[in-house]
């Protein structure tokens, strides 16, 4: 690593972007994906009114194509089961008896077809197995791939151990299956199997099938670990329909790719399901209608083309994603097609399989900074391949910024709330991958065609004229244009499925909480508060004045816990913890805790040490211990337990069980505690 450049951001590579919710059968991605994902949608002042809930149609065959990805089981097979997982996910594991049993019940009948999904937020061993899996059939093709599978789901699930998937357990894996070793490490080193990792989220994050595992079985989606019973209903369905195809003259090698012929590429949806309605027999062929979503700009987003233009196109992006490089010359061509009536308005979205897509975006921002956000913005989409520290900073002098200023605001992490904002915006959104596009809060998916984006536009202008009636834009159109569209969208649309919402209260055997868990108060006061937090979160440093007062207040009435959740957007959430975690095994971890939300825009390795000095703690000892990685499982547990519990952003709290979302004031915090010290006296 160069030492001139200070900034460098020490990214753990495929952080999940945001935060994670887990189903009773399986992790949701909440933030990605892709990530989710989907981004908590926390705001300081507390949560926002979520939009009416919609249902999918069961019936619904979605195009998934196979590719390369590997496959087993007769190519003329009348069922093809596509397995989206991960290879950490304790649900994707339990699931694999299941599929054996599922393969000998229908012998010669069922092809299976793996796609990565590895959900790098709470599983920080997924990303490097399914690149060791892809060398694996790069190195042996799809028997080896296969092997290399069965190898990495084979161990032991102990409750709190991870499985045996570091990166000595793959290269061990792969030299017991005769592949190169060398050639296995060389590319988890070097990430070689990224993109074709994010091909296949990027696939079922268009489809909503963000958890693991889910399942397309001839199309038809199926999420979670579910019982062999839940399998064989859908596969007897599509065997029954394949059969007649095949009586209808289609070869049997060929049937799915007929069945993917007419298949949705898009979520279906269902507009007002009523019980009296039998289920439909037949998937729509059309997509689904298209949703509108009120999105918000700021008065600073950057912005192309006219203030006053009759369509304005907010778009949610991320630099590294292929996809989003890919969209640009359609913007483009949008653009020069319809010159002075249509506007950009670029959101950031770094997604969590891209480790310089936040670096990227904090490039971005620092330009912005200068005035320069759209000359940064063209030169990294041109550049997508050279997104490394040293090029960031050869992107700058290109365009002239201040270096040191450049420099400066890159090394505060002056972008990051930017960043986080629009994130949590997206989330709010339903917003699960990218390119996600907005006309005039008109969602439209994906890098779809020049054609596709000219006939929303035309359409967009159409409706624009009819409000307008012969007058011109205003500052304010673009909020009369979108409460339009918003008015005549679909009710069903107006945003994606999720699952049920986690209870306002939960159990305090659900918390796990751990004898030696950081504990500040008393450890028999009558209110226990577990704190679910991430040092590098804003609001995490916004709540923490009103837990000092909470202290005060409360004396020995109540005592403080806290809880790892390092979100997926913070680069250095992880690293602190695991210093927070160095300090702990030395008996300062709320020293060390202090020390760190002082220091929330400054985290780096060599803060770590610094602080290390000045709380007083043997700082050799608390290197060895940082860098160990022994603080890593105690962290996971703790992302596993918010998972359980439904924690879907930081911070978090629960005050004997109570939830208390957001960077909430005092008062917010005292009104719990007053109920629950009520409910001990009774």
């Amino acid at each position: 690593m160069k030492q001139h450049v200070s900034w460098i951001i020490a990214l753990v590579v495929g952080f999940a972007l945001g935060a994670v919710t887990v189903a009773s059968t399986g992790y949701r991605f909440g933030k990605e994906l892709g990530p989710e994902a989907r981004p908590s949608a926390l705001a300081p002042s507390g949560p926002s009114a979520r939009p009416a809930r919609q249902s999918e149609d069961p019936q619904a065959v979605y195009k998934v194509p196979l590719d390369d990805s590997p496959a087993k089981g007769p190519a003329d097979a009348l069922v093809t089961v596509v397995i989206s997982s991960d290879f950490q996910c304790p649900y994707c594991r339990r699931v694999e008896p299941t599929l054996k049993q599922l393969e000998e019940a229908y012998p010669g009948k069922l092809r299976f077809v793996w796609k990565n999904n590895p959900l790098t937020a709470i599983h920080p061993l997924a990303l490097n197995a399914a690149q060791a899996a892809v060398e694996a059939q790069a190195q042996g093709g799809d028997a080896k791939f296969w092997a290399m599978h069965d190898r990495l789901f084979s161990g032991a699930d102990v409750p709190g151990q991870p499985p045996a998937i570091a990166v000595p357990d793959l290269l061990r894996t792969a030299q017991e299956l005769g592949l190169d070793a060398a050639k296995v490490k060389a590319a988890i080193d070097g990430q070689r199997w990224t993109e074709r990792i994010a091909r296949d989220q990027q696939l079922v994050a268009s489809l909503r099938a963000t958890g693991t595992p889910a399942f397309f079985i001839n199309g038809r989606k199926l999420s979670g670990a579910q019982p062999l019973e839940a399998f064989k209903r859908i596969v007897d369905q599509e065997l029954a329909k394949a059969q007649a195809l095949v009586a209808a003259g289609t070869p049997a090698a060929k049937v799915y790719d007929a069945i993917m012929a007419t298949a949705s590429s898009a979520p279906v949806m269902l507009a007002q399901p009523s019980a009296a309605q039998p289920a439909p027999t037949q998937r729509p062929s059309a997509p689904p209608p298209a949703a509108a979503r009120k999105v918000t700009l700021r008065p600073d987003d950057p912005i192309r083309g006219p203030k006053d233009a009759k369509v304005t196109v907010v778009v949610f992006s991320d630099f590294q994603c292929p996809y989003c490089g890919k969209v640009e010359p359609t913007l483009k061509q949008v653009e020069e097609a319809y010159r002075g009536q249509v506007r950009f308005v670029w959101k950031h979205q770094p997604l969590p399989m891209h480790p310089r897509a936040i670096p990227a975006a904090l490039a971005a921002e620092a330009a912005r900074e200068q005035g320069k956000f759209w000359e940064m913005h063209d030169l990294l989409f041109a550049n997508q391949g050279a997104l490394d520290d040293d090029a960031l900073l050869r992107y700058a002098g290109e365009l002239k910024l201040d270096a040191a200023k450049f420099k400066a605001s890159i090394a505060a992490h002056a972008g990051h709330p930017r960043i986080d904002a629009d994130q949590q915006l997206a989330g709010s959104l339903g917003v699960n991958g990218t390119p996600t596009m907005f006309f005039n809060c008109t969602e439209v998916v994906g890098a779809v065609p020049f054609e596709t984006m000219k006939g929303v536009v035309d359409a967009e202008l159409t409706k624009a004229d009819a409000l307008l009636k012969g007058g011109k834009p205003g500052p304010d159109f673009y909020g009369k244009a979108c409460d339009a569209n918003i008015a005549a969208a679909p009710a069903a649309a107006a945003a994606p499925p999720e699952p049920a919402p986690p209870q306002a209260n939960v159990p305090a055997s659900a918390l796990g909480l751990r004898a030696d868990d950081p504990v500040r108060g008393n450890p028999k006061a009558p209110v226990t508060l577990v704190v679910f937090s991430d040092f590098q979160c804003p609001y995490c440093g916004k709540v923490e004045p009103a837990l000092t007062e909470v202290e005060k207040a409360y004396g020995d009435k109540v005592r403080v816990v806290w809880k790892h959740q390092p979100l997926p957007m913070h680069p250095q959430a992880i690293p602190a913890a695991e210093a927070a975690e160095a300090a702990r095994e030395q008996g300062k971890f709320w020293p060390m805790h202090d020390k760190l939300f002082e220091n929330q825009r400054q985290l780096s390795d060599a803060v770590y040490a610094q602080l290390a000095r000045d709380v007083g703690l043997d700082v050799a000892k608390f290197d060895a211990a940082r860098k160990s990685g022994r603080g890593r499982a105690r962290i996971q547990e703790d992302q596993a337990i918010a998972g359980r519990v439904g924690v879907d952003g930081t911070p978090t709290l629960f005050v004997n069980g109570e939830r208390v979302v957001g960077a909430v004031p005092f008062e917010t915090l005292k009104a719990a505690i007053d109920r629950q010290l009520q409910l001990a006296k009774k």
